[in-house]
């Protein structure tokens, strides 16, 4: 079948360019992009944030945030859900001047086993969307920046969190992840389900930026049933921003 989102075109200039949001001051050039709203709410008190700008209402007017790491400033924002719209600001963001990047999300347990909290970092991501193939060739698969992970986990380590490594199946119909297509993914080596991984992998090679990912196994989607498991609502959630700020400092 011949699909539109075959036809990747190489060409670097489109039509419409990405253009930096409004900011204060210069975006730093490390960036984490955190999916965490009531997180990214309690910077000003959790980290001492102040806020340098924000997104156009069209995207949804998302404050950014600059927290420092030491002597290192770091951009903290929340890129919004879902893959096109989560790029558009990892777009800007690159068009204002970051270069490094750190997400973190929660994501669907898709192997059995994985508890509530419990860390995943993706080293590649099965291409279940369509933003990645405006930005690289077909493929079933997309493979992250092995050391942007090996970062990632070397952190992880030195604090004694416990954390997987593996596959990510980054879908677009959140709605649609039947038992059947779960199975598959699993028996294709999936540890999560998400949506914007893949994207992300494929922004960052394409704009040639530094770019690594931290989930964490929320909802479970491994049984007979679905289960929620409150995901939302894990205390896991600012102890992972607080990585991923300092892991950003050491892409």
């Amino acid at each position: 079948m011949d699909l539109p989102l075959t036809e990747f075109d190489p060409e670097s200039d489109a039509l419409i360019s990405p253009t930096p949001p409004a900011l204060t001051e210069p975006l730093p050039e490390r960036v984490v992009m955190c999916f965490f709203p009531e997180v990214v709410a309690a910077l000003a008190d959790t980290h001492g944030a102040r806020r340098i700008g924000e997104f156009s209402r069209e995207l949804g007017g998302h404050a950014i945030h600059r927290v420092d790491h030491g002597d290192i400033p770091v951009a903290v924002f929340h890129p919004g859900v879902g893959a096109p719209l989560a790029v558009q600001h990892m777009e800007k963001a690159i068009a204002a001047g970051g270069r490094r990047f750190v997400a973190c999300g929660g994501a669907g347990a898709v192997r059995p086993g994985l508890a509530l909290g419990h860390i995943v970092v993706p080293d590649a991501a099965v291409r279940d969307e369509g933003t990645s193939y405006h930005y690289a060739p077909p493929a079933r698969v997309i493979e992250a920046d092995p050391s942007a992970v090996e970062t990632a986990v070397a952190t992880l380590a030195e604090h004694g969190v416990p954390y997987t490594t593996g596959v990510t199946w980054t879908t677009d119909g959140v709605l649609r992840e039947t038992a059947a297509r779960v199975r598959a993914r699993r028996d294709e080596g999936c540890v999560t389900v998400e949506m914007e991984t893949a994207a992300f992998l494929a922004v960052a090679r394409f704009r040639d930026v530094r770019f690594v990912q931290y989930l964490y196994a929320g909802d479970d989607l491994s049984g007979a049933a679905w289960d929620h498991r409150d995901w939302t609502t894990a205390g896991v959630r600012a102890e992972i921003l607080r990585i991923a700020v300092e892991t950003v400092t050491r892409l």
